[in-house]
């Protein structure tokens, strides 16, 4: 998912945008509550992990005004306001889940990924296949013909990308957009590189490739 984390506290957001990134999650950060209006309305997220108290303009307020807007964003709140009548607030406010600080990594986790699915009823799969190639998202392991294959991060989510297109062309463009969340120029040849080690991976111990180039378009994978 490609997710946007509201947080002022600097070691607290780069430690949970690390986690959300390791987890193969793409992760933007904003630091007060204007700048994270300001992202949240500019870009297409598939969910938000709020502050509840910021700088500028408070999470709560931020909020609201996304929902005035017609955004049907996930949001999970974040705070230190664990009361109850505090939670309730945040849920009728318009969030879809609340944590009260601190909390455990994992359970952010758990729930951001639970709030993703609820939108996206393609999130809910969680396993991929493709001829003898088989991916287990949630155990984060890769599979052909019974053989694992270790793969980096950005790797793993380069074939789930492919694999969740399999059998369609998957443009240079879908790839900067769903892999590197538009960081690099299109010109450059990451993309290229990333391929061609996935490809080493994927194909060549075995009799017959899945990964193709589709020249002057794309790259699909199919059997």
């Amino acid at each position: 998912m490609r997710l946007l984390v509201v947080e002022d506290d600097e070691v607290a957001a780069e430690y949970v945008r690390k986690g959300l990134m390791e987890a193969g999650h793409v992760v933007d950060l904003a630091a007060d509550g204007e700048l994270g209006l300001e992202m949240a309305r500019a870009a297409d997220y598939d969910a938000l992990i709020l502050d509840r108290m910021l700088p500028k303009r408070d999470g709560l307020s931020l909020l609201a005004d996304l929902r005035e807007d017609g955004d049907v964003t996930p949001v999970l709140i974040l705070s230190a306001l664990g009361e109850v009548d505090h939670k309730v607030e945040g849920l009728r406010a318009g969030g879809d889940d609340y944590l009260a600080k601190p909390y455990s990594f994992t359970e952010l986790l758990a729930r951001v990924e639970a709030i993703g699915r609820r939108s996206d009823p393609s999130a809910a799969v969680t396993k991929l296949k493709v001829g003898d190639l088989e991916m287990d998202l949630l155990a984060r392991t890769v599979r052909r013909a019974g053989q694992k294959i270790l793969l980096q991060p950005r790797e793993f989510r380069l074939l789930e990308c492919l694999m969740r297109n399999a059998g369609r062309v998957v443009t240079r463009t879908m790839l900067l957009e769903k892999v590197w969340d538009y960081h690099f120029d299109p010109q450059t040849n990451v993309i290229d590189v990333h391929i061609s080690r996935l490809r080493g991976k994927i194909d060549k111990e075995f009799d017959e490739p899945l990964l193709h180039t589709v020249r002057g378009a794309g790259y699909r994978l199919q059997v």
